[in-house]
């Protein structure tokens, strides 16, 4: 066998000054056992260099009094699932074990220092936690503590608690939406190393002047905060987030703001600032980004001096603030993603090349529509003085998921391409003097929740669903089976006629609330009473995302009633509330008795068309009906005595008929005068008309509405209206459209 020289032989024969063929003779060994022996030894000096390779990543373990501190804090409250809002939550604590084996280093939500093993970050977001937090809480003995989340618990209103400057190393607190109450301690204001803090959704009442010089966040939303903006702020220069926005603070925006250089970020939207601002009190802040005013009081001068040089804005939100005029500096606004400048009064053309979301209700915007860039997903132009047609090109806006051109004077040809916007959600165009027919916007292929083409001259067959008030001329459209989350349908005004019968669909409209389909028998939302349903029409959202900002925008429904003309506002439809709404059409043949399945039913207007036939008795059924007006149509023969039996019934009106026969008495129909049975020549005797009685009895009945938060009483008007609420941060913004009148 050819031999080698081993390496660590070599070692061993050159400290021994020995060769290795010697080392073998000294010790009788031979040669293969020597092998086996050297390749022992070298997997042994592997080993131990493993280990202590290995030794240095084993971190120490928690420190036992932590251990006990943290436990104590657990057991201070008790797991509520309600205790949290987040979708994700879960209760972190249980995951504490008491045992002497058990490392607090790797409980959910604790980090602790890998050379020291002491506690530095406690996350306990969103972990179902209920219960006061008191000074005296063990959590604050955890002294090397840097960064503390208690966002999303609930700490049932307990004050802010002043121990919180015994945390002397925080860097980061985080005390959102759990429910804290009263003034922020000034204590608060020893922690000299904070550089993030977030107290939003919390109901504290007093802004404190503030020393965190170290601040590079602070976020204090929806806190309630009353008082003026301390001028104080101005001195934490390292903010580059600061979010006061939906507070109740007033007075006027401080001019040491403008010493906050490093600002990217404010929002002071949605409070009761007033005053004259100089919009030149920003341009020193050259990092600014984004920018939130709307929903103030303000009148903003835009007139800077001449040298100024404006950031480059990506959010700007004035929307309520008065301009006057047009601000030149927006001409130069070339990376704005969102511009919201509803109701700042001022008059100009349009320009073109704003943003994903543009917001610009409520001016005197003048010209033709123009349209936006294709990466829009909000474009929103109502109550303006804009002129012309609607492009064809926008059906290229192949994102958007918001067309708002309704209150302007737009006319011409509906583009027949509208119906391709696939990611729309809301189409609105009312208040304007379209004509021609109207392009099928109902196909599989969009996701339309919204639409409104009302108070136009359009034509033709339907293809819609909110058409009030055009010149529709059709049979009842049957192709609205095939919108089976249909909840509300407005078709009032149009010239609709021929029977009502039954439906050929597949679908039986099992979520239809509000106004018309026409077939009674199918409507199974209409006839059984539950209990569930005593909520509102569920709110529908959709995100966008821009400028590293999610945008949120909820699409909900309201509705105004006229109550014995005293005007109530839902802010939204309750689901509770059912309504069948077919009046000035021309609608004939007779009521179809099945209508007397439906006692889910409110009101039914089925006035002003060419009906025939008797007042089935069916009518009398619909045990929860509030208002029932069937005049102007060519009913004949009596009123039926049974009808006496709806005890909720405040507003009747068969005036305009050929009925016959006596007026019913008793009950509700004691309430009702003259108008109600008018120009019917062959009905005798009068109604018992008390006006004592009668106003009496209003007021009882809308004191019951007040009293248990249902609809009750007499309705005499309706308005449906959609309410498009940008949830976070963006303003609120109301459109609507009414829908019928009970005359």
């Amino acid at each position: 066998m050819k031999s080698s020289k081993i390496p660590l032989l070599n070692l061993i024969s050159d400290s021994l000054d020995l060769s290795p063929t010697s080392i073998f003779e000294t010790m009788g060994l031979s040669f293969p056992l020597i092998i086996l022996i050297v390749r022992f030894l070298v997997s042994l000096m592997m080993f131990h260099l493993i280990l202590a390779a290995s030794s240095s990543d084993v971190y120490p373990l928690c420190h036992d009094d932590e251990r006990f501190v943290l436990l104590q804090f657990k057991e201070s409250f008790i797991i509520n699932q309600s205790a949290s809002k987040d979708a994700s939550a879960y209760p972190k604590v249980l995951s504490w074990k008491p045992d002497q084996i058990s490392d607090c280093c790797k409980w959910d939500g604790v980090e602790c220092n890998k050379d020291t093993g002491h506690v530095i970050a406690l996350d306990l977001s969103s972990s179902c936690l209920k219960g006061f937090l008191n000074s005296n809480s063990s959590l604050f003995r955890l002294a090397h503590l840097q960064n503390l989340n208690l966002a999303d618990n609930d700490f049932n209103s307990s004050p802010v608690p002043t121990s919180f400057r015994q945390l002397s190393r925080l860097t980061e607190l985080n005390l959102s939406y759990s429910i804290f109450s009263g003034q922020i301690p000034s204590e608060i204001l020893e922690l000299s190393k904070l550089v993030f803090m977030d107290l939003s959704y919390n109901p504290l009442f007093k802004l404190q002047k503030s020393g965190l010089r170290s601040l590079v966040e602070f976020h204090a939303f929806y806190c309630n905060f009353s008082g003026e903006i301390p001028s104080s702020l101005g001195n934490l220069t390292n903010l580059i987030v600061l979010r006061l926005q939906s507070n109740r603070l007033h007075g006027s925006i401080p001019q040491s703001i403008s010493r906050l250089v490093n600002l990217e970020v404010i929002y002071l939207h949605d409070n009761d600032l007033s005053g004259t601002v100089e919009f030149e009190l920003f341009l020193r802040l050259r990092n600014l980004l984004r920018l939130q005013l709307s929903g103030n009081d303000i009148s903003l001068l835009t007139k800077p001096s001449t040298n100024s040089t404006f950031p480059k804005f990506w959010i700007l939100s004035i929307a309520d603030c008065d301009l006057g005029e047009f601000p030149e500096f927006l001409r130069n606004q070339d990376q704005l993603e969102l511009l919201d400048l509803v109701e700042t009064k001022f008059v100009a053309k349009f320009q073109n090349g704003w943003g994903t979301y543009l917001e610009i209700d409520s001016n005197m915007l003048q010209g033709s529509l123009p349209i936006p860039p294709p990466s829009i997903a909000s474009f929103s132009v109502s109550n303006n003085r804009l002129t012309g047609e609607i492009p064809h090109l926008i059906c290229n806006l192949s994102l958007i998921t918001n067309l708002d051109l309704s209150s302007n004077n737009l006319g011409g040809l509906l583009p027949q391409c509208l119906g391709n916007l696939s990611y729309s959600l809301s189409l609105d165009l009312h208040g304007n003097n379209f004509h021609g027919s109207i392009p099928r916007i109902c196909g599989e292929t969009n996701n339309l929740l919204i639409i409104d083409f009302s108070q136009n001259h359009l034509q033709g067959r339907l293809e819609a669903v909110n058409l009030g008030n055009n010149q529709i001329h059709d049979i009842f459209p049957s192709w609205l089976g095939n919108l089976p989350e249909l909840r509300i349908l407005i078709l009032r005004s149009n010239k609709l006629y021929g029977a009502i019968g039954s439906s050929d669909s597949n679908f039986d409209f099992p979520k239809l609330h509000i106004l018309p389909s026409e077939h009674f028998l199918n409507w199974k939302a209409m006839q059984i009473v539950d209990a569930a349903s005593l909520k509102y029409v569920e709110e529908r959202q959709t995100s966008v995302t821009f400028a590293g900002y999610t945008l949120n925008h909820t699409y909900s429904y309201s509705m105004t009633m006229i109550n014995k003309g005293i005007e109530t506002v839902y802010e939204r439809v309750p689901n509770f509330l059912i309504v069948i709404d077919l009046s000035s059409n021309r609608f004939e043949g007779e009521i179809p008795e099945v209508v007397g399945n439906l006692k889910r039913l409110n009101l039914l207007n089925l006035s002003s068309n060419f009906l025939t036939g008797p007042i089935p008795f069916a009518l009398a059924n619909l045990t929860g009906l509030e208002a029932l007006d069937l005049s102007q149509n060519k009913l004949s023969g009596g009123i039926p005595l049974q009808l006496t039996e709806l005890t909720f019934l405040s507003y009747f009106n068969v005036s305009h008929n050929h009925l016959t026969g006596p007026i019913p008495h008793g009950k509700q129909f004691d309430t009702f005068d003259n108008s109600s049975f008018s120009e019917n020549p062959e009905l005798c005797g009068s109604p018992f008309h008390n006006s004592e009685f009668s106003f009496e009895f209003g007021w009882k009945v809308v004191a019951m509405g007040y009293g248990c938060g249902f609809v009750c009483g007499a309705v005499s008007g309706q308005m449906i209206s959609k309410k498009l609420k940008q949830v976070h941060p963006l303003s609120l913004k109301t459109y609507g459209e009414t829908v019928t009148t009970w005359k």
